[in-house]
């Protein structure tokens, strides 16, 4: 289980590199656009059956994975944002704020624009709100292609070019692809295309990742892949990991959720405990936040992550502590 991947090595964390073959490719998309856009049936139409974790938690829609599309030389994760719209309430700034947030985190960004509508404000405006992040790529997806003779889908990617120019300059969007998830037309091309803004890096996620694992069990996946790398070898089998409770916060406002969540890491000898801990604490350190951004991206929502490292004493060889442990 893997952790939210950003440009910070530090922070990403990766599956052990053997395996995968040179150049693979892995990284966070996230498909925005105004509503009836087309983004919830590509989405569908791009993962196909392998439908992947999403969160239980629907109203914090921050990092919510709605799906992974698993290749064999590559794997997207596609992240859901709230709505991005032209804000006329505070609430509806916050909900901004927290897509641009979110958009700041995804390596690339499909920017769905119905081939069957004219051009809007409403795209306009988010087309500058993509244009604020910094050269991030956005490629334009026409969606719909179905609806429209060829005359009009020619007329509407035209459109779409102009509206590259007119808000990213003369580089215009990274690439336009046109695109029906009703017939299939061009979903492997999206796929393609949005892989080659992809950074190199191990898969994020296991291959045949599936929504019917609860919560508690990838949270303490995540925690366990984090705490084992770089120490694999010396620890592969003497590490449990048991997620004590996932609880919220009290007393936060609903804009601003926080989840308390405590796991305790058992190892079998003071000499391991010293391994997980690291000199003054520093590793666990660096477990805890890089266990924190998969959390975060797993549960949509900020938390507190409070990790203890504990000896249970060969608990691998004793039946009681092996079901205390959830063996």
């Amino acid at each position: 289980m893997n952790s939210h991947h950003d440009k910070h090595p530090a922070k990403t964390v990766a599956m052990p590199t053997s395996g995968w073959p040179e150049g693979y490719r892995a990284g966070f998309v996230s498909l925005v656009g105004r509503p009836n856009a087309g983004k919830s049936t590509l989405t569908n139409a791009l993962v196909g059956q392998k439908v992947a974790i999403t969160s239980a938690k629907p109203q914090t829609t921050r990092h919510t994975i709605r799906g992974i599309v698993h290749r064999s030389d590559a794997q997207l994760v596609l992240v859901d944002t709230p709505g991005l719209h032209r804000p006329r309430t505070l609430l509806g700034q916050r909900l901004n704020d927290l897509v641009a947030d979110t958009l700041a985190e995804v390596d690339a960004i499909g920017f769905c624009l119905p081939a069957n509508e004219k051009i809007g404000p409403g795209d306009k405006f988010i087309a500058k709100q993509l244009a604020a992040l910094n050269r991030k790529p956005v490629v334009a997806l026409v969606t719909k292609t179905d609806l429209v003779d060829r005359a009009a889908l020619a007329e509407q990617l035209l459109a779409v070019t102009r509206l590259g120019t007119e808000i990213f300059g003369a580089e215009g969007f990274r690439d336009i692809v046109p695109v029906s998830a009703a017939d299939g037309f061009q979903v492997d091309t999206v796929t393609d295309v949005l892989i080659t803004h992809m950074p190199v890096s191990p898969p994020l996620y296991p291959d045949g990742e599936l929504t019917d694992e609860p919560e508690a069990v990838m949270v303490a996946e995540l925690v366990r892949e984090a705490a084992l790398e770089g120490v694999r070898d010396e620890l592969p089998h003497s590490l449990a990991v048991v997620v004590e409770e996932i609880v919220p916060r009290e007393g936060r406002s609903p804009e601003n959720p926080l989840l308390d969540v405590r796991v305790n890491l058992f190892v079998e000898r003071s000499s391991q405990k010293a391994i997980i801990i690291g000199k003054g604490g520093a590793r666990l350190r660096e477990v805890g936040t890089r266990a924190r951004h998969g959390i975060e991206a797993l549960l949509g929502t900020r938390i507190y992550l409070d990790l203890h490292v504990k000896i249970a004493k060969d608990w691998q060889r004793d039946p009681k502590q092996l079901v205390r442990l959830g063996f």
